[in-house]
């Protein structure tokens, strides 16, 4: 018998507010950052089923909730297994899915940050549960499934924290992608984040900090490149440059394959002159910065070592070295933080502005299951009500905030979005980014 999984990604997530959605939907900037990471491939996904023997029958394939009959038409085309990734946003369809090919006789694998943080949950609804980092327990799971003896959990936790031990390795499989349907295929350098936000759903949820040796990254890169010979890569990192020389590295080896490329990090890699100059002539032509507010007093308690408030005050310089060597950045902030009161709205719109980054990322503060504040949110009964997994799209309400009403939150994060997005901010911004490659005599296009 002919064993079949099917590797199925739940892409995309909704905004459940229908006012914020229908501005969004006019928003220039937001809407094509928007478009970008929906359509990103799961990395995770492609790196299991490296790890799957040749005797399985494989394909990979992203659902958008565009198919209501997709239960019936995989059973009917006859997989075994659906191996099934999710975020927060999107777990209440993944359980739905998993319930419904349960019936139909097809067994469900779910794994994810969502899985890993709320097992016991993920187990009313998926036939076998996956949780943290997939490469250590995936073999054993396909050879228990072929032999009918699976378990219905697997984990490479140790004592219920992620585990140190050493990642094996394979490419994860390009090949299964059609190339023409993404803008930027992922590629991961870096694995979590020691700097552990109480608000981040990555840092240590499922792995703990890790860097790839740089072997493993261009065999990932000539991977790529077999299907796709001048790609964009956004790094599938939460932190790629927490040691800058290993970072002066990886930035040599992007320069020699000729690749344009886009990645996250924070404010001190703007203390490395020799490093933005590398970055520069590697193909990097942006970077993520979480900055999350202006204000110091803003910053408290988000990071065990109080990293963010320290680095408040050296925002604008940061900004302005960064951008100085070519590379835009694109300047994230967090609105209804536990320390904001209505004010931060307009005291965030006058940063941004005086800030000069190319793109701008607000979002609100958003309690994921597994994090340090989902913790104390529940600890304290300032949860919402019922399940509030389809709301965690971070531009969704969840819980009552500390400082402000709900309906101030609300108001205020509508306003600012108008205004941070309104077309002649936006185009501001992108003569800022024109004049900035135009100096370095760098291609203009960033998302291509």
């Amino acid at each position: 018998m002919t064993r079949r999984i099917l590797f199925l990604a739940l892409s995309g997530v909704r905004v459940q507010d229908p006012e914020l959605l229908a501005l969004g939907l006019t928003l220039p900037g937001f809407v094509e950052r928007s478009q970008v990471i929906a359509s990103l491939p799961s990395l995770g996904l492609l790196t299991l089923a490296a790890f799957t023997p040749d005797d399985w029958e494989l394909s990979y394939r992203e659902w958008d909730q565009s198919d209501d009959h997709l239960a019936e038409n995989i059973a009917a085309e006859g997989w075994s297994a659906v191996a099934i990734s999710s975020l927060t946003a999107r777990i209440d369809d993944a359980y739905t899915l998993c319930n419904r090919l349960k019936v139909l006789g097809i067994t469900t694998i779910l794994g994810g940050l969502h899985a890993s943080a709320m097992p016991e949950e993920a187990l009313s609804h998926a036939d076998i549960v996956v949780q943290g980092e997939g490469e250590l327990v995936w073999p054993t799971l396909l050879n228990d499934l072929s032999h009918n003896r699976h378990k219905r959990f697997y984990t490479s936790f140790e004592g219920g924290r992620p585990s140190h031990q050493k990642l094996p390795h394979r490419t994860p499989r390009y090949d299964l992608l059609d190339p023409s349907r993404y803008n930027r295929l992922t590629l991961q350098a870096t694995r979590g984040c020691p700097i552990a936000c109480s608000f981040c759903g990555a840092s240590r949820t499922i792995s703990p900090h890790r860097i790839h040796p740089l072997d493993r990254i261009r065999a990932d890169l000539d991977a790529i490149r077999r299907i796709w010979p001048r790609p964009f890569i956004e790094l599938a990192d939460d932190n790629t440059f927490i040691n800058p020389a290993w970072g002066l590295e990886l930035c040599h080896l992007f320069q020699e394959q000729s690749v344009r490329w886009f990645t996250e990090t924070d404010i001190r890699i703007a203390r490395h002159p020799r490093l933005l100059d590398a970055l520069a002539a590697s193909g990097c032509r942006q970077v993520l910065i979480g900055f999350e507010s202006s204000d110091p007093a803003s910053l408290a308690g988000l990071d065990p070592g109080h990293l963010k408030s320290r680095w408040a005050g050296n925002i604008r310089d940061a900004v302005q070295a960064i951008q100085g060597c070519g590379i835009s950045v694109n300047a994230c902030f967090i609105l209804g933080l536990d320390t904001q009161d209505a004010s931060c709205f307009g005291k965030t719109l006058d940063f941004i502005d005086y800030l000069g980054a190319v793109e701008v990322q607000i979002t609100l503060q958003t309690p994921f299951p597994g994090t340090a504040l989902y913790q104390t949110l529940l600890q304290q009964g300032r949860l919402d009500h019922g399940k509030i997994w389809s709301r965690c799209t971070l531009f969704d309400i969840t819980h009552q905030p500390a400082r402000m009403s709900r309906e101030e939150l609300r108001m205020g994060f509508h306003r600012l979005m108008a205004e941070t997005y309104h077309p002649d901010r936006v185009s501001q911004r992108r003569r800022l980014l024109k004049k900035m490659l135009a100096d370095k005599q760098l291609d203009s296009s960033i998302s291509e």
